[in-house]
């Protein structure tokens, strides 16, 4: 079917009914066959009180009641529905899923409210979205039914497949396959597919990316259509290319996204940054077919060594910027004060020139450059003309970083593994535009010195919005929950990790913790403990905090159009506003505001678009869309988790059998994870491979402990383990613990038993 439920409800306005037509030319449905499966939705939608019908047309019926939501599933068979409005999880018992699967898109009635230590419960009333057309399976004979199961066992059911698929049968499990789905369950009528190939499980580096792109539905991705590109607008436009710029280089993988460029002048009262994106915006139409296709692709995906791009090549191609050559940009003018914050700053359609590309070993080298050195590098002979222009830079951003982490922004130290099959992935995105933390990278790094370039504008745009009134996207990360907070601090405290507590006994702010947590020994599990409980960045349609960016008037994302479709959108929001906003109420009136600047904000007492304009961008700006740019962010996190842990796993596959020194990152009930250098894969020593005793779990002290010898297992603990199984399928690594030789052994924890009565009540001590 060419829509889902969703599709159709997101095309339906809040307060009005659509015409029938025109909702049928919003779906983009032609064939009587696609018309005629709209009208059996609409009935269904209709009798379950989702829709109503009439002469005006279709209008969707509001019902305080039904909460939209995407269901997350565990291997143990826990289902939880996750709020779309960022309320309390929903937990989802299994007789009320409805036939929902992990990663759903749903409606949820509550059931039972939640109370102090009890999650509301519900049950899913439709499904709105499948977020699964196809799966990576083991095809096994059950008794006289041939069944496909899901490797992922967050998928809690089998499909059944056709008696001809038994020769896909694989009893040695050296393959696996991939199984489209014909029918989703259906009251009594169980799911059902067809094996499309299989596939190997042990093909080198790019049969495991085939894995990976046919488990997240990446594998045929739809093309973009044809269309021709529109020509920036010359009108108008500032000459900037006689202004030194550079270019830093990020990416070395195929078709990488376009990053921007920078440039610094003096000012009047200080220094004057150029940021300068890639006119992006300016060579769609919006609202039409390849703007459509790029709201669907939303992310540029790093695959490691190449990247399935958001834009298509002859837009990436036209809109990219290469030294020596001229080219279009959408840029920002930031005036620096005496004090070293933006005091002012002006947004304009520029033409720029870039000098040079500054790549990671020429800073390398300038990092390493003795003060009255006479002689350059070999790196930095190329660019010894923009020198000068660069250390400026590097000091810039040296201050703009102080400012950030002193307004509550939070750089962690937990950059990804260097694993060869990773390459672009263990760079991170300028924006960081997903996550509540920023990798810490070194100064001299071209990322970060381009992140602290970039977050200031990012800062303007947003703040340049919310002032005029704007229908921008906005992204918005609250501060942690300080409960939260106050349990990760408590974790701390438990490993003797000297904290200052508030008078009220509450934990300090986040960054503070950070702070702390970095001068202490265990400094990567505490800081992972940490990074778990900051809120991830999402979209808005209002403007609010973004405490990562230490933006607290508004943050809107733009200068990275090739990366995400929220940065196209703002863009495209600010090129309607340089070219056809009402600088003044009517022709009659001689003085004339400047839009462009932030020195407009206050003066402004009319409609600076038409109202159709405006009209049509709040349609556009719909939350269905906000709700698919957040889901696809949520997304690319979970490829990049898989496309890391598969990495990690088969670095740990010629290590079967070796003993090695890791770190236990986490405790639970069922026993502790260790993390193993230089991979820093995770492997599990399950409780149940303690022989020596009987250990019991402390959760609030992140550790186990035995009843008899009283040894603990602790989290941040050095110990020695072996590695007995990988299973790259799954991601799991199965570990076993080395005991140490005797009582005295160093690599040992004993605690007495005073110690031990202290550490909480047995009711939540577990084996």
């Amino acid at each position: 079917m060419k829509f889902t439920v969703a599709d159709l409800l997101d095309q339906l306005p809040a307060e009005e009914a659509l015409p029938l037509a025109k909702l049928e030319k919003a779906l983009g449905l032609s064939l009587k066959p696609d018309k005629q499966l709209l009208h059996i939705a609409l009935d269904g939608l209709s009798r379950v009180g989702l829709l109503e019908q009439g002469e005006a047309g279709v209008q969707r019926r509001h019902d305080d009641s039904l909460i939209e939501a995407r269901l997350r599933c565990s291997s143990k068979g826990f289902c939880f529905a996750l709020r779309v409005d960022g309320g309390e999880d929903i937990y989802i018992r299994d007789h009320q899923l409805n036939h929902a699967w992990n990663g759903d898109r749903v409606l949820v009635r509550i059931t039972r409210e939640g109370g102090r230590r009890r999650s509301p419960e519900g049950g899913v009333q439709c499904i709105l979205e499948r977020a699964t057309q196809h799966l990576l399976a083991q095809v096994e004979q059950q008794d006289d039914r041939l069944v496909a199961v899901p490797l992922d066992d967050r998928l809690l059911t089998t499909l059944e497949l056709p008696a001809e698929d038994g020769s896909f049968l694989d009893p040695a499990r050296e393959s696996v396959v991939e199984v489209r789905v014909d029918r989703y369950p259906l009251a009594q009528y169980p799911a059902c597919g067809h094996v499309a190939r299989r596939l190997p499980i042990n093909g080198g580096e790019e049969a495991d990316l085939d894995l990976l792109l046919t488990k997240h539905g990446l594998r045929n991705p739809t093309p973009a259509p044809r269309t021709t590109l529109r020509s920036p607008l010359a009108k108008g436009r500032t000459d900037l290319t006689a202004l030194p710029t550079l270019l830093l280089g990020g990416w070395s993988g195929s078709e990488a996204p376009i990053l921007p460029a920078v440039s610094l002048e003096e000012g009047e009262a200080g220094p004057r940054l150029w940021v300068h994106a890639p006119a992006v915006a300016e060579r769609l139409s919006p609202g039409g077919s390849l703007d459509h296709w790029l709201r669907e692709q939303a992310e540029a995906l790093c695959l490691g060594r190449r990247w399935l791009p958001l834009l298509p090549a002859p837009l990436s191609k036209a809109a990219g910027f290469e030294p020596g050559q001229a080219a279009a940009a959408v840029s920002v003018g930031l005036d620096f004060g005496a004090d070293g914050q933006v005091a002012h700053y002006r947004f304009a359609l520029t033409t720029i020139q870039a000098d040079a590309t500054i790549d990671a070993a020429a800073l390398q080298a300038l990092a390493e450059r003795k003060p009255k050195a006479r002689t350059l590098a070999s790196a930095l002979k190329p660019i010894k003309d923009q020198l000068p222009l660069l250390e400026q830079l590097l000091e810039l951003a040296g201050q703009l970083r102080g400012q950030r982490l002193g307004r509550g922004s939070i750089d962690l130290d937990l950059p990804l593994p260097a694993l060869e099959s990773l390459a672009d992935l263990t760079t991170p995105e300028p924006d960081e535009s997903r996550r509540g933390w920023l990798v810490q990278l070194p100064p001299h790094h071209p990322i970060a010195l381009l992140r602290e370039l970039v977050l200031p504008a990012g800062r303007a745009l947003g703040e340049h919005l919310a002032a005029l009134q704007l229908p921008g996207l906005f992204a918005v990360n609250p501060a942690a929950d300080p409960a939260e907070i106050n349990e990760v601090a408590k974790a701390a405290l438990a490993l003797e990790i000297p904290l200052e507590l508030a008078d009220d006994g509450n934990a300090p702010a986040a960054a503070e913790l950070a702070e702390a947590f970095a001068a202490t020994d265990r400094s990567r599990v505490l800081q992972r403990q940490l990074s778990d409980v900051l809120p991830l960045v999402q979209l808005s349609g209002e403007p609010g905090l973004h405490s990562l960016a230490a933006a607290e008037e508004g943050f809107a994302p733009w200068c990275l159009p090739s990366l995400h479709y929220a940065d196209v959108w703002n863009q495209q929001l600010l090129v309607l506003l340089l070219t056809e906003g009402k600088d003044r109420p009517s022709v009659r009136h001689k003085v004339r505001v400047d839009l462009a600047a932030d020195l407009c904000h206050g003066t402004i007492d009319w409609p600076l678009l038409p109202p159709s304009q405006l009209t049509d961008l709040e349609a556009s700006r719909s939350s269905g869309l906000i709700q698919r740019l957040n889901n696809r962010s949520r997304f690319v996190l979970e490829l990049q988790s898989d496309l890391l842990a598969m990495a990690q796993a088969r670095a740990a596959e010629p290590l079967v059998g070796q003993t090695l020194s890791g770190v236990i990152s986490g405790v639970q009930s069922y026993g502790f994870f260790v993390e193993i250098p230089p991979s820093r894969v995770e492997g599990l020593v399950h409780v149940s491979s303690l022989k020596d005793d009987w250990y019991e779990y402390r959760s609030r002290q992140n550790r186990l402990v035995g009843r008899k010898n009283r040894r603990t297992y602790l989290l941040g603990d050095r110990v020695d383990v072996e590695i007995l199984k990988v299973d790259v399928l799954r991601h799991q690594i199965d570990l076993a613990i080395l005991l140490p030789a005797n009582d005295g052994d160093p690599g040992e924890r004993v605690v007495d038993a005073e110690t031990l009565a202290d550490e909480g009540d047995p009711g939540e001590r577990e084996s």
